[in-house]
C-alpha cells in the first residue's frame, strides 16, 4: 500500500510543549553567554575545578527577567505555530485526533490486470444479474493499474433498480473482495445529510460524518461509502430555518475536482476525498436532482430471474451446509412463487433459507 497526503494542515512535533521549549531556549542562552566569557580554565589562586563550573553557571544562568522574555518567546511561538497549523480553530482534543493524518493515509491498490479479472469474474459468479455495476468496476480496477495510480480510483455508482436485488449486499461483497472498508448509511434513517458529511456547529447537534469517520478509524483513503435508498433521504431544517438534502450536500463529494479539496463541515478543514468509493441506490432514480445525476449516472438493474434466484438459493444453502432436502424445498417454493406470477426478491428468499436453517438445527424433543 502507498500512502498518500490527505489533511491541508501542518503538524508540528508533538514534543515541543511549553516546558520543552523553555528549557531549550534556556540552554541556548547559557549558550550564548558562555561563549562570550574569557578562558578561566586556570581559575584563581585556591579555587578547585569545581568552584570554577559553579562559577561559570552562576554567570552564565538567566535572570527573572529573562525568564519572562523566553516564556513570551515560546507563547507567540507555539499561537503562529497553531495560526500555521490551518486548525488554530479547533479544540486540542480534535487536532490530536487529526494528529492521525500527520504522515498521511494509505491506499488500497489493485496489483495487476489479471488480478482485476479475477475479482470481477468472482463477483460476477456470484451476482450475475448485476453485470452493468460489475462491468463497470471490473473497467475500473483496469484503468487504475493502467494508468499507475498509487491506489484503486472507482467512479461514483448509482445502483437503480428493484428492491431485494441485493444491491447494498453487492457493494458489500465488492468491498470484501477489495480488502477495503466499508460502510453503509441508511439515506431514510440518517437526518439528511448529516450523517454522510457531517454537520457544522450551530445545528441542533454537530458530529463529523460517516465517510470521515470510517478514513479516522482505518486510516485508509478509498474505503467504499454505500449509501442505501439515496432518493428517500429527507431534509434536514436547522434553527434558522435552513434546509439542506443529502443529495445537494453529496455533489461537492461525487465532483473529483472539488472532492480533492473537500472541506469537512464539522472540522472546517479541507481532505482529499477523491479516492472515497461511492455505491449509491435508488428504486426511482428520477426522483433526484439533475445536478446529482449528472455527476453519478444510474446504472440500471433488472429483476432476477428464476432460474437466478434458484441458483442464489443454492449457493447460500451450500453456505449454511444445510441438507439437500432442505436446499431443494426452498428452491421448490421459489420456482411455484413464480409459476404463479408473485414477485419473490432475495430478501424473501433469504427469510426462506433462515427458517429452512431453523428448522434443521432446533433441538429434539424426548
Amino acid at each position: 500500500m502507498s500512502r498518500i497526503p490527505f489533511i491541508e494542515a501542518r503538524f508540528f512535533s508533538p514534543e515541543d510543549t511549553t516546558y520543552s521549549l523553555e528549557k531549550r531556549f534556556v540552554q541556548h542562552l547559557r549558550d550564548l553567554r558562555s561563549r562570550k566569557l574569557p578562558d578561566t580554565s586556570a581559575g584563581a589562586e585556591g579555587e578547585d575545578s569545581g568552584e570554577r563550573a559553579a562559577r561559570r553557571r552562576h554567570s552564565t544562568s538567566p535572570s527573572e527577567q529573562d525568564r519572562a522574555r523566553i516564556k513570551r518567546r515560546v507563547d507567540l511561538l507555539l499561537e503562529r505555530r497553531k495560526a500555521a497549523s490551518g486548525m488554530g480553530h479547533l479544540s486540542r482534543e480534535h487536532r490530536e485526533r487529526l494528529s492521525v493524518f500527520r504522515d498521511g493515509v494509505r491506499l488500497v491498490a489493485i496489483a495487476t490486470e489479471h488480478l482485476a479479472d479475477e475479482l470481477a469474474a468472482e463477483l460476477h459468479g456470484e451476482m450475475p444479474w448485476m453485470a452493468p455495476a460489475t462491468e463497470a468496476v471490473w473497467h475500473a480496477m483496469r484503468r487504475s493499474v493502467r494508468d499507475g495510480w498509487p491506489g484503486l480510483r472507482l467512479p461514483p455508482m448509482l445502483l437503480d433498480g428493484p428492491p431485494g436485488i441485493g444491491k447494498s449486499h453487492w457493494a458489500r461483497r465488492l468491498g470484501q473482495l477489495l480488502t477495503v472498508p466499508t460502510a453503509v448509511v441508511e439515506a431514510t434513517s440518517e437526518n439528511a445529510s448529516f450523517g454522510v458529511v457531517g454537520s457544522q456547529r450551530g445545528w441542533g447537534s454537530a458530529y463529523p460524518g460517516r465517510v470521515l469517520e470510517t478514513i479516522l478509524q482505518a486510516g485508509v483513503a478509498n474505503p467504499i461509502l454505500v449509501v442505501d435508498e439515496v432518493e428517500k433521504a429527507g431534509k434536514a431544517t436547522s434553527n434558522k430555518g435552513h434546509t439542506f438534502g443529502l443529495a445537494e450536500a453529496l455533489l461537492p463529494l461525487l465532483e473529483p475536482m472539488t472532492a480533492k479539496r473537500w472541506n469537512c463541515p464539522y472540522y472546517q478543514v479541507k481532505f482529499d476525498m477523491s479516492w472515497v468509493g461511492w455505491v449509491l441506490t435508488s428504486n426511482n432514480y428520477r426522483l433526484l436532482p439533475e445536478p446529482f445525476l449528472s455527476r453519478c449516472p444510474p446504472v440500471r438493474l433488472r429483476e432476477l430471474t428464476r432460474a437466478e434466484l434458484s441458483d442464489f438459493v443454492r449457493r447460500e444453502g451450500a453456505k449454511r451446509h444445510l441438507s439437500s432436502i432442505a436446499v431443494q424445498v426452498v428452491t421448490e417454493a421459489v420456482d411455484r412463487t413464480c409459476q404463479y406470477g408473485m414477485r419473490i426478491d432475495l430478501r424473501i428468499a433469504s427469510r426462506l433459507l433462515q427458517r429452512a436453517e431453523d428448522l434443521e438445527r432446533r433441538p429434539v424433543c424426548h
